[in-house]
């Protein structure tokens, strides 16, 4: 039997450069849960755009009215921590908030910021970035900046870096293309 052809699945690949640049970071500490960053009272908006209006409320109430397209948050450890809710990487993703650093994530906070496109960076040093500093991810060659200094973070796989390039998860999965089933 002759072997099947199969249609290569479409890659992104990570830039050489920085991802981002002269960001504002946002500083949390450890434990940082899920109600925290949206209250439940908030869930039943399902509007990005909307929750962002809400993020942090009562737990750092500027946050909603300062955060501005292309911030940072830096958490410690445990970040996420709490319920598997989806709206709180969503609140931050209609907040502008691309990117969020910490020492550790909880790992359904990790995925969901995935799923929806925001890019969760391990960085083991985190809790010594400062709340202001402006920093510079240079994810391909492992590390950031924050204020002249130099910290290393966590490699980013590929193919997550292309779920986040992608926009999440839905976005990623409609720009594969399909490939035979490997029986009949």
């Amino acid at each position: 039997m002759a072997a099947k052809k199969t249609v290569p699945v479409k890659r992104v690949m990570l830039p050489e450069t920085q991802v981002l640049k002269n960001a504002r970071v946002w500083k949390f500490g450890d434990d940082i849960d899920t109600d925290a960053i949206i209250p439940g009272r908030f869930l039943t908006i399902n509007n990005p755009d909307e929750l962002a209006k809400h993020a942090f409320e009562g737990t750092r109430d500027e946050f909603a009215k300062k955060v501005k397209e292309g911030d940072v948050i830096v958490g410690g450890r445990n970040f996420g921590c709490g319920s598997s809710r989806e709206h709180a990487p969503l609140a931050l993703m209609g907040a502008g908030v691309k990117v969020v650093i910490a020492r550790s994530f909880a790992r359904i906070f990790f995925r969901n910021s995935i799923n929806v496109g925001v890019l969760p960076v391990v960085c083991p040093d985190a809790d010594r970035i400062s709340d202001g500093a402006k920093i510079a991810l240079h994810i391909k060659k492992g590390y950031l900046e924050a204020d002249g200094k130099r910290y290393t973070i966590e490699p980013v796989p590929e193919f997550m870096q292309g779920i986040i390039d992608a926009g999440g998860l839905v976005e990623y999965a409609k720009s594969l293309q399909e490939v035979p089933a490997c029986t009949r």
